[in-house]
């Protein structure tokens, strides 16, 4: 060992700690090889080898992985990786298929070469590493830097250790199923713009990337650019049913722009980034009930559009939409007499309140504004199984999957169910799934008595469709549920997120569990005056203490 470290020392290279180990990259032709420097995988199995028959009668090895596991296995795929044997680099991982074709596209398809790898300080089994390489495409050439991790696993059948596949290994804004590929983009870009004329950047607003991919993707023809050369994520087939747009990662020449013109307010999209910026996984979207226009849309974790595209379970702030059924139906008025009892079994369910309360003598405006579930399931058996279903889609619009926002979309689902779903769903559970833009625009339905289409992009610009209703609510059930949510806001679980929010006002606070998820995820919704806005903050505790201030503060910067 003493005479590797002297022939490293005259060398002069500069080890970086692999895991505990030393690591060395020794230049020839652009590569590099990594040499460990320091008890390696020989000296841990005592140096010597084994016969077949012994390896044989050998228990396959389980347990946590060593440090000299977790840095061979890294090695020996970083400098696979690196030397562009891509056959072996695949053999280290536990999906050689998958990995064989993603590494092949690296070079072929995205055309990057000259690959410098240099690993991180590991943790557990996760292995930090940054990638410096070349992108070069018909004679124009660009460096790419960036970082990425390993997480090295143990195969079940032998104990082996090996990199766990997934696409984002080779890059952290692949998923899997994307690839890499370099070239003209298909697509040209666009300058959006905020409803003031400013141009929006990614920079400024670190929650518009995927907005800012989506706007290109719907108006890069129509807006007049011309496309560049790119090195881009093109998307595979699960990223395209989750309505991920392709991601440019670098440009080496630039397109011609056009411009898109949205209608984010520059002031509020910079509050909502303030806002969500302070919890981890929050996400909000505000806007204009009177025309639906969105005025901003933010996440603290980026890449996925949450607030538009999140698919979660609304817990009590779907009381909102139930509340206008009932009414309708006559199962329960503001001001009159209403049940809200510890428990309530419906389909062989027994469904109870948070902390077992129960309201008596108690009005059904006492229940909604207190989030009293049984209030609500107790009505169940009144109800057929498409009553909900046909509520969210006829008076607010929601669930039928047509929405036309100027970018990709989540429109809500109230599927039809029956028996305990069908309870559950009556309180946001079961199959019901909601996103902060859906249920802001709950809200503005509630405030402008009638559903209107929220929008990012003007239809004016396009020509395009926007959905509507079928009907609207009857004026004495808007009033009530308007009362409903003014009360709530006032007085109920809404009160201290909404304290200091005046003028005309209305809320709801939500709270949903999910499975193995020790806290449920907070949601909130709110008017005032002529703002609505919804977000949610999961496996936060309760809306109105988690949601509810990120909202309420928004509302307060509309003035």
């Amino acid at each position: 060992m003493g005479n590797r470290r002297r022939v490293a020392e005259r060398r002069k290279t500069n080890p970086a700690v692999l895991g505990g180990m030393i690591a060395v990259v020794l230049g020839g032709a652009g590569l590099g090889v990594y040499a460990l420097l320091g008890s390696g995988a020989a000296a841990e199995n005592g140096g010597g080898s084994s016969s077949t028959s012994d390896q044989k009668a050998k228990a396959v090895k389980t347990g946590p992985l060593s440090a000299t596991e977790v840095t061979t296995a890294a090695r020996d795929f970083l400098t696979a990786w690196q030397q562009g044997k891509v056959t072996e680099a695949a053999a280290a991982t536990d999906d050689t298929a998958a990995a064989r074709a993603l590494l092949t596209g690296y070079a072929k398809d995205a055309h990057i070469k000259d690959v410098t790898l240099t690993a991180g300080t590991r943790t557990g089994a996760k292995v930090p590493f940054s990638v410096k390489a070349t992108v070069s495409y018909k004679g124009t050439t660009k460096p790419l830097a960036y970082d990425s991790s390993l997480t090295v696993v143990r195969r079940a059948e032998d104990g082996k250790p090996l990199v766990g596949w997934h696409s984002a290994v080779v890059h952290p804004d692949l998923k899997d199923g994307d690839t890499l590929v370099t070239g003209e983009s298909g697509t040209p870009p666009v300058k959006a713009l905020d409803r003031d004329g400013g141009e929006l950047t990614e920079k400024e607003y670190p929650s518009l990337g995927s907005v800012l991919d989506s706007l290109r993707e719907k108006y890069g023809e129509k807006a007049g650019g011309k496309a560049g050369v790119e090195l881009q994520v093109v998307r595979g087939k699960e990223s395209k049913k989750a309505e991920l747009s392709d991601k440019t990662l670098l440009e080496l020449s630039k397109g011609t722009p056009g411009t898109v013109k949205t209608t984010l307010s520059p002031a509020m999209q910079a509050a909502a980034e303030k806002q969500v910026a302070a919890k981890s996984k929050a996400s909000v979207a505000v806007l204009r009930p009177s025309t639906g226009e969105i005025l901003a849309v933010a996440n603290s974790s980026h890449g996925f559009n949450t607030a538009f595209q999140g698919s979660l379970a609304p817990g009590s702030t779907m009381k909102v939409i139930t509340s206008s059924l009932l009414i309708e139906k006559d199962l329960a008025s503001a001001d009159e007499p209403h049940p809200c009892p510890k428990y309530f079994t419906y389909g062989h369910w027994k469904f109870q309140n948070d902390d077992k309360f129960e309201i008596k003598n108690g009005t059904f405006k006492a229940s909604f504004a207190r989030s009293c579930n049984t209030a609500f399931i107790s009505q169940a058996p009144e109800l057929d199984n498409d009553s909900l279903t046909k509520q969210a889609q006829q008076v607010f619009g929601l669930s039928l999957n047509n929405w036309s926002v100027g970018v990709s979309t989540f429109d809500g689902s109230v599927p039809v169910q029956s028996q305990a779903q069908m309870a559950a769903s009556l309180i946001g559970q079961g199959g019901v799934r909601m996103n902060p833009l859906n249920m802001a625009s709950v809200s503005a339905t509630v405030k402008a008595g009638t559903f209107k289409q929220p929008y990012l992009v003007s239809p004016e610009v396009d020509g395009r469709q926007l959905a509507t209703a079928s009907r609207t609510m009857s004026a004495s059930t808007l009033s009530q549920l308007r009362d409903l949510m003014s009360y709530t806001a006032a007085y109920g679980t809404a009160a201290e997120a909404m304290s200091g929010v005046t003028g005309d006002v209305g809320a709801k606070t939500g709270s949903a569990e999910v499975d193995n998820q020790k806290k449920p995820n907070g949601w909130f919704t709110a008017y005032r005056g002529d703002l609505a806005a919804a977000g949610v903050v999961q496996a936060a505790g309760h809306g109105g203490e988690t949601a509810g201030p990120i909202v309420a503060a928004l509302l307060k910067t509309g003035g």
